[in-house]
């Protein structure tokens, strides 16, 4: 059983060329940029990386790819996203054979399960592979409410090991499934980082934001783990009109990809339907906060997506 997540662990962004295929190049740079920046892990399929819109020969060349780059001993983790739990057992073996060591799951959400459903549905899951499995409690996205009653039922189960809490009040979800669990079960927040300092308060050992700010959330993560608060919220305020910004409805995809053309990662902001290319008003927005954001130096990193253009 790999090692409960905890960390930084970005969610990859899916590069593609101004053309839409998906983009090898840049999606290697992306993970040099993001082991450049200290990650604990990466992440691939979950909602910043556009899992909606892949294929399934994608989604196989997205996990070789990432597995080549980061080396066999950062921890992947892969979301599975199924609409039931043939097809996310299905996703999940696929994940865990393109060499996935976690999958982040998220409950059916086409046709909505029953509580008793709800646990069903995860054990099966869980029993499909030997990785292990985090629950994506994400009830904006799913319409699949959980208690923290079910997901302390499910954290006795084999196999799940942690939960991603994205819920409208994660830190006092975060505080009451810490408190119920213990520490063989990892708590871990999502959301793009908007309630990091307030998760590491209340118990949480990660947080999974999009991947476009890696380095300055490093540096927040480093600070917290240093019990240097202040330090944290004043570097943490450098993104967080940013970290808003990343979770506009209908511009978030285009947002994380603008940012890393800018930062020179990625060739392109490019995205699929149903994401939508950055809107004027979001564009002129990004404009004004990336005037503001001072960027740490890592090292002396050059991507190759730069390189090739």
């Amino acid at each position: 059983m790999p090692a409960l997540p905890r960390g930084l662990m970005p969610i990859l962004a899916t590069p593609f060329t101004d053309g839409g295929e998906l983009d090898v190049p840049s999606l290697r740079s992306l993970v040099e940029f993001e082991l450049a920046c200290g990650v604990d892990a990466l992440a691939v399929f979950g909602m910043a990386s556009e899992g909606f819109a892949l294929t399934e020969a994608e989604r196989a060349t997205i996990l070789r790819e990432v597995r080549a780059v980061a080396g066999p001993e950062l921890p992947l983790v892969a979301g599975v996203n199924g609409t039931s739990t043939v097809t996310s057992r299905e996703l999940a073996l696929r994940a865990v054979d393109g060499g996935a060591d976690h999958l982040m799951v998220l409950p059916p959400f086409l046709t909505k399960p029953s509580p008793p459903q709800v646990l069903e549905f995860f054990a099966e899951v869980a029993a499909a592979t030997d990785a292990s499995v985090m629950i994506q409690d994400a009830p904006g996205v799913t319409g699949v409410s959980m208690s923290v009653e079910q997901l302390v039922s499910l954290a006795a189960e084999p196999h799940i090991t942690s939960v991603k809490v994205e819920v409208p009040s994660p830190p006092a979800k975060v505080a009451a499934v810490t408190a119920a669990t213990g520490s063989d079960f990892a708590v871990l927040g999502g959301q793009n980082a908007q309630f990091l300092l307030d998760e590491h308060a209340n118990g949480a050992v990660g947080t999974m934001p999009a991947c476009e700010f890696p380095d300055v959330l490093r540096d927040v993560l480093d600070a917290l783990g240093q019990g240097d608060r202040s330090r944290a919220r004043a570097l943490f305020a450098n993104i967080r009109p940013l970290v808003h910004l990343g979770v506009r409805a209908g511009q978030a995809w285009a947002v994380h990809k603008e940012v890393l053309v800018r930062r020179g990662v990625i060739a392109s902001a490019r995205v699929r339907l149903p994401a939508a290319p950055l809107d004027a008003v979001t564009r002129r927005a990004l404009d004004e906060v990336l005037e503001d954001i001072a960027w740490p130096r890592r090292g002396a990193f050059v991507p190759a997506a730069s390189a090739a253009r």
